[in-house]
């Protein structure tokens, strides 16, 4: 199945946009990211339906199955979860100083490749590891 990358984002108004990262023009919003990723689909519904010959922008992949994979920065996927992961928490999960995760979500500093890394790599196995349990 292929993978589209979608960019969400997040306004100064608190509305979220995602965005296909190789068609900027095909985008959706909402009060919340799932209402954006719901208009983003809409829209790609409506483009598939005009088809090839009517439709502006026609992203090959359109006909094929696929799925979103969506691209977040530091500061706008912490602020979303800020109630679940804190910089404690995360630190304690990549090994990055609490500190220094705390900055990058509030914007003061952006982090370097390697520890942007080190946190998508801690969030994805944090996921692995929720998606098989089960309570008893």
């Amino acid at each position: 199945m292929r993978k589209v990358e979608i960019t969400m984002s997040v306004g100064a108004d608190g509305f979220y946009s995602a965005c296909c990262s190789d068609h900027p023009a095909l985008f959706g919003g909402g009060n919340t990211p799932a209402e954006a990723l719901d208009e983003l689909r809409e829209t790609l519904r409506l483009v598939k339906q005009d088809g090839r010959e009517i439709a502006f922008i026609y992203p090959d992949w359109l006909d094929e199955p696929f799925e979103f994979q969506t691209k977040w920065n530091v500061k706008d996927l912490m602020g979303y979860y800020a109630g679940i992961i804190t910089p404690a928490a995360l630190g304690r999960l990549s090994g990055i100083n609490p500190k220094q995760i705390w900055a990058y979500m509030h914007g003061v500093s952006k982090p370097r490749k390697a520890q942007l890394q080190k946190m998508e790599s801690a969030l994805q196995q944090l996921g692995r590891e929720l998606m098989h349990i089960s309570f008893c």
